[in-house]
């Protein structure tokens, strides 16, 4: 008995994101070394025309078929990437072709499944297939996303979003590693996408509730005594920090400190400290055999429980839950 593959159809068009494009195929070819089934996916790389498509990237990339070779045949899953343009002011505005946005819609007709990676959320938005569903996308052009389509419920903290009919939508352009992941533990069981995920080495198979940023990485202030403030709160998160004690570290005032933070990191300090503390506490889960009451204390939660309403905050599961589904190694 053959190999029995799954379609998906990845839509290309100039100036595509290269990792939108490239990352999802890297997870779903582990597939058939996970698991025993021969069983696995059929990738189509689908442009207008089979001529080489340059990406945001400057390499080309070649397509295997045109929109009307895979509008023939019956797809599992059709995935839209984005991209994005600069203006001279630095503003970022999803690209939105118009062509594009008619084959996605044809297609998505024929598919069971449609996703979005990134910025690619707009052009299903344009396409109708949002509207009256909560949806993500990058975080820097969420309010876009919003303003644009007001029928669409946006919510630009979640890594990947999964809705009513089958329509998925992922956040920043890492985060299509996430979604990919997701879609294969869909088809083919948590256990396999796990190992896929080891494969890998990801650092962790996050759930689609967990926030698209990691607090280290998240976006960058424009005021330069905001950024080290948050590198001090990172090198001393086992420690007390309170509102008054950040203030005065920036040498602000304590409502000046609240402001800048809405302002610079869309977050308050308590909100950014605990997330910063979750993050911490979920490395060492991952990475040591440490108590509950060593991270805890380590993470300047002070008290289990506290890690534990924190966590549930979150990442909607315990503590103890995170560890058994990503441990890096057996304990």
């Amino acid at each position: 008995m053959g190999t029995v593959n799954r379609l998906i159809v990845i839509v290309l068009f100039e100036g595509v994101d290269l990792l939108d494009v490239t990352g999802p195929p890297e997870v779903f070819s582990l597939v058939p070394r996970e698991t025993t089934q021969r069983v696995g996916y059929e990738v189509v790389l689908a442009a207008e025309t089979t001529e080489p498509v340059t990406t945001a990237a400057g390499v080309r990339i070649l397509p295997d078929a045109t929109f009307d070779e895979v509008g023939a045949r019956a797809i599992d899953t059709l995935l839209v990437p984005g991209s994005v343009e600069v203006d001279g002011e630095d503003r970022v505005h999803p690209v939105v072709e118009p062509g594009t946005v008619t084959r996605v819609k044809a297609l998505a007709g024929r598919a069971r499944r449609v996703a979005s990676v990134c910025v690619g959320a707009h052009i299903l938005a344009a396409a109708g297939l949002l509207d009256g569903k909560r949806a993500t996308t990058h975080w820097s052009t969420a309010q876009r996303l919003a303003a644009d389509h007001p029928a669409v419920r946006v919510d630009p903290d979640p890594i990947f979003i999964r809705e009513a009919g089958e329509v998925w939508t992922g956040a920043g352009i890492s985060a299509c590693l996430d979604l990919s992941l997701a879609l294969v533990a869909q088809d083919f069981g948590e256990p396999v996408a796990l190992r896929v995920a080891r494969q890998l080495v990801m650092y962790l198979k996050r759930p689609g509730g967990q926030s698209q940023f990691s607090v280290p990485l998240e976006r960058v202030s424009t005021t330069r005594r905001i950024e080290d403030l948050r590198h001090h709160i990172l090198n001393n998160l086992g420690r007390r920090l309170t509102v008054p004690d950040l203030a005065a570290y920036a040498h602000v005032s304590d409502r000046q400190l609240t402001r800048i933070f809405k302002t610079e990191l869309g977050t308050t300090p308590h909100a950014y400290i605990e997330s910063a503390r979750v993050e911490m506490a979920g490395n060492l889960l991952e990475t040591t055999d440490d108590t509950l009451e060593r991270i805890a204390s380590a993470c300047g939660f002070g008290t289990v429980d506290t890690l534990i309403r924190a966590f549930h905050r979150r990442h909607a599961t315990t503590p103890s839950e995170y560890r058994a589904r990503f441990r890096a190694t057996p304990v």
